[in-house]
């Protein structure tokens, strides 16, 4: 019988949790461990990371995986580099769950950066109220612009304070709908917004905001990901599944 190790922590891993459920497949969630109350899930879930390659070579081979599927976040590219190296080493067949990249439209006003550093580095000038929104993890770069006032949007509560002088946080878990995101954006009078080329819609109501409000974003464009196959759709990772397991894969 199969085992489907997905690497999650997104709303298309947690949809395909279900999907396989449904179907009796089993299967295992695996997060990373970023947020601290997950949302109950219908197949077995582990926390935490796998200690490089060498771990998860370990973890595929412990736990007889069959198929391995990629479902992170299109920035945690260091977990997708070692998601291929680990199927290689391992003969387990791997596919990408991803999400096409969010594209701008004519009334949209982006400029584009390729990384957090060029983000800092693109809020050189005068002070400005800026929504980013990019979760926790690299709030404290924005520490070296401390001039600018940050709207902040965690989906937990900090556990040690935010290190930006100006700042309001807002903590809540998403989807975000574009009404509630534009009054957001004129409650706090956001003349900016940052956040990462994610794709999806769960996040996308704070692009549709800003462009409705004529505002300015600057995007951080993804890193480039290992080669690997991608879908972008369930059932074609479902049908890939059932492919390779008749050929015994």
């Amino acid at each position: 019988m199969p085992h489907i190790l997905i690497l999650g922590g997104t709303t298309e891993a947690s949809a395909l949790a279900n999907a396989l459920a449904e179907r009796g497949v089993r299967a295992t969630l695996s997060y990373a461990g970023r947020v601290a109350n997950p949302r109950p899930q219908p197949v077995p879930v582990r926390i935490g990371g796998f200690g490089g390659i060498e771990g998860l070579v370990a973890y595929l081979r412990d736990a007889a995986v069959t198929h391995l599927v990629d479902a992170t976040h299109p920035f945690a590219a260091r977990m997708s580099a070692n998601a291929v190296g680990a199927a290689a080493q391992t003969g387990v067949a791997l596919l990408a769950l991803t999400r096409p990249a969010w594209t701008p439209g004519s009334a949209d006003r982006w400029r584009h950066v390729p990384d957090i550093a060029g983000a800092v580095a693109a809020l050189a000038g005068p002070p400005r109220r800026v929504m980013l929104a990019l979760g926790r993890m690299h709030i404290e770069a924005f520490a070296a612009q401390p001039h600018h006032h940050y709207l902040l949007r965690f989906v937990d509560a900090p556990t040690q304070p935010v290190r930006l002088p100006h700042h309001h946080l807002v903590v809540d878990r998403g989807p975000f709908d574009i009404g509630s995101d534009i009054a957001l954006m004129r409650a706090h009078a956001i003349d900016l917004v940052v956040c990462k080329n994610a794709g999806g819609r769960g996040a996308e109501a704070k692009l549709t905001a800003a462009r409705a409000l004529s505002l300015p974003v600057l995007m951080i464009d993804r890193p480039h990901p290992p080669e690997r196959t991608e879908v972008h759709d369930i059932a074609d990772l479902l049908r890939w599944i059932d492919h390779t397991a008749d050929l015994g894969v």
